[in-house]
This record gives structure tokens, sequence and C-alpha cells, in this order.
């Protein structure tokens, strides 16, 4: 049991009885505590399997690759529009944890099990990026630019072009672009700091100064 986690359930304000509940089933199965982007998470292997996690209105077992699971009592919801991997079911009260324990083991000891195959999640549509027109000019019009755009990891170009497509003027666009050009080039993600990490990953203690 990793102490991090203590202090993470301890010092919460709500949820205290649910997520021990979640992390005895977890550590019932077989998984390795750990503490990663600031929430308890639980290994096979040192492969990411499931993190817990708490909301102002509910707690979390949130699944990887939950889209890889054959979630078929429909308990898995995605926690976003622009998820591609991560499933989680939702809880606000022991009883409910109680009343699906033995579905819940079934979906850790299949996300074991999918991590143990070294299973991917397929490519769909959704991971195509559809870049505004300002970004492709960018990248035609400076060969360096474009190069290292596309030397970026999937998530930190999907996290640009989100930013950037967000923009409702062209003239915005156009802004965000030549604003974020240097950490492009340096390689950096739209939420990294000048020492490599995410500013949500453990490591990074607030004082490092971002680009």
């Amino acid at each position: 049991m990793n102490p991090l986690v203590d202090a993470y359930i301890s010092q919460s304000q709500s949820w205290q009885p649910e997520m021990t509940t979640l992390r005895s089933l977890l550590l019932e199965c077989g998984l390795t505590e750990d503490f990663k982007w600031r929430v308890p998470c639980y290994t096979h292997n040192g492969k990411n399997v499931v993190l817990i996690g708490k909301f102002k209105e509910y707690c979390t077992l949130s699944f990887l690759k939950g889209v890889l699971i054959k979630d078929t009592n429909n308990i898995l919801v995605l926690p976003g529009e622009h998820s591609q991997s991560v499933k989680m079911a939702k809880f606000t009260s022991i009883q409910e944890i109680q009343n699906i324990t033995t579905t819940l083991k079934a979906y850790i000891f299949e996300a074991i099990e999918i991590e143990k195959a070294g299973l991917k999640i397929p490519a769909t549509k959704s991971k195509i990026l559809d870049y505004p027109d300002e970004l492709v000019a960018k990248m035609e019009a400076d060969s360096n630019f474009k190069t290292a755009f596309e030397k970026l990891t999937p998530g930190r170009q999907r996290g640009y072009n989100m930013f950037f497509t967000a923009a409702k003027q062209s003239k915005t666009r156009i802004t965000r672009i030549e604003k974020y050009e240097d950490r492009i080039l340096k390689g950096f993600g739209i939420n990294d700091c000048v020492c490599g990490h995410s500013k949500r990953m453990p490591g990074c203690d607030g004082s490092h100064k971002y680009l």
C-alpha cells in the first residue's frame, strides 16, 4: 500500500469510504498500487491499468484502455467527448460499488489480460486530426515548423490542434499558432514546462517557469 495513496484518501473532503472500498478491490485483484498524475494508479508489471479519481459529484474507477473492455453490463462511460481510450465507472455510494463488485472484478481482470496481451487502442477517424486552414498554411510555408509539429507525440499534436481550432476567428487562430511556434519547434506540448514535465505530472512542483 502506497503512503501517497493513504494521504490522498485521508485528505479528501469527500468519497473517502468509497475510494477505500475501490482501493481494497483493486488490491484484491493483485494490482500494484502507485501514485501517478496526482491520483492513485494501479499497475500490472509496470503497465498502468486503472486509476481512482474523485470529483465533486462522484468518485471514479477509470480503466486506461476501457474502450477495449467488453462492457456487457453498460457501467462504463467516456470521461469526455475527446477521450480516445479511457472509460470510467462512477460511484456516489459504497452500496453502488457493492452491487456490482463481481462485474468490477471481471472488468479489472479483463483489463489485466489486455495488458498481458499487449493490445493497443485501434486507430479511429477521431484520431485523424482535421487541421485548421491556418495551421496547414503555416506548415506549407515553413518546413521546419511542419517537421517539428509532426515529430510531436499524437497527444501533443491533438492538444495544440484543439486549442487552435477552438478560436472562432482566423486572426485569433493565427495569433495562437505564432505564440506557440517556439514551443512547437522545441518539442514542448501546450502544457509542458521547460523541464519537460506536464503540469499534471508528478515531479513538477509548480515552481518551474513555463515558456
